[in-house]
């Protein structure tokens, strides 16, 4: 049997297989945030092929904190119900699904506002970035409020689990960072204090809400003083530690100029998965430029993952998961209506 198709655990959510569609915004909303008929037809088309575990695009907790002015939110109640209908579109094709909570920081390119960040170091002298307004104690706490809610309110829509994003530059992982955290308040110098507001949180929404939680992270940033694998290793511990069900391991983002850029070839973030995976007992999620079954069978064979998401593959082929059962002579986890399509 391969074990792409075997199911697998994350908490108490059970899947049906290990191929896991990560979170890749779309930028199809507009200023209301609203689910759009594109998000119905591109998430359930997903489901249908067969693809275990749905995690919905990078979803704002308030409107100055989405990447552009096209991105999802959900930091209001009004946005709950298109949720629950994709929801119970997605579920009836036997898919489970997670909605990534996430704020752009000083990466967000909203016109009419000014991004927030923990200190105010612009992500680039170019527009459409601005230089970000530091963000006071007090202001730290409204954002984890803001997080908390956002959280309450994708359980009330339904989804099965919540993934928080900690990576690719955005608030969070700039907290997170050396480079982009200059504080000297208990939220920023120490690795301690830089890891506090994604623990703050992750812990509250753990306490809060019976739901399976997910961290994002970027595993390296490609700086050579920058946040690297042995703070990940740190965090990824912390986390588990607090309860938090698996860790979602990518990297990058957070400079616009890194010294250290890997080549962006098939499977060039596994090694860091592997290393995180090593090291704490909970389910990891490997990503990047995995486009194969047999690429995604290595992973598991060698326990890189737990999991194995497909991005750019699943971008080009919604039914990516038919062809996995198809190589593996698994035929009959391919939907009927499509068997014949395989003789």
């Amino acid at each position: 049997m391969s074990l792409l198709l075997k199911s697998g655990n994350i908490g108490a959510l059970e899947l049906k297989n290990r191929v896991v569609m990560p979170p890749m915004c779309m930028y199809k909303s507009d200023n209301s945030g609203e689910i759009k008929d594109f998000h119905k037809y591109h998430y359930v088309s997903r489901a249908l092929g067969g693809v275990g575990f749905i995690i919905v695009e990078a979803t704002a907790i308030e409107p100055k904190g989405r990447i552009s002015s096209n991105d999802l939110g959900l930091w209001d109640d009004s946005l709950i119900e298109k949720h629950k209908q994709l929801n119970k579109n997605i579920h009836s094709f036997g898919a489970k699904t997670a909605i990534q909570i996430a704020h752009a920081g000083r990466k967000s390119t909203v016109i009419d506002s000014t991004p927030i960040a923990p200190s105010s170091i612009a992500f680039s002298k170019e527009a459409p970035f601005k230089i970000p307004k530091e963000v006071s104690i007090e202001e730290i706490q409204n954002i984890k409020k803001l997080f908390i809610d956002a959280a309450f309110r994708a359980k009330e829509a339904d989804y099965d689990a919540i993934e928080l994003h900690a990576a690719h530059g955005y608030l969070l992982c700039e907290f997170l960072s050396p480079i982009s955290n200059n504080r000297t308040d208990i939220y920023g110098g120490t690795l301690e204090n830089r890891c506090r507001l994604v623990l703050e949180i992750a812990h509250e929404i753990k306490q809060k809400l019976d739901l399976p939680l997910i961290v994002r992270i970027s595993a390296d940033e490609w700086m050579n003083e920058g946040w690297n694998i042995e703070d990940s290793i740190y965090l990824s511990k912390e986390l588990e530690k607090i309860e938090v069900d698996a860790i979602h391991v990518s990297s990058g983002g957070n400079l616009e100029k890194p010294d250290n850029a890997p080549a962006i070839q098939a499977l060039y973030q596994s090694s860091w998965a592997k290393k995180i995976k090593e090291n704490v007992n909970i389910p990891i999620i490997a990503v990047g430029l995995i486009t194969t079954a047999t690429e995604g069978e290595y992973l598991l064979e060698n326990n890189f993952c737990d999991f194995v998401a497909y991005g750019r593959e699943l971008l080009r082929n919604p039914n990516l998961v038919f062809y996995v059962a198809n190589e593996f002579k698994e035929k009959e986890k391919i939907n009927s209506s499509y068997q014949r399509a395989f003789i």
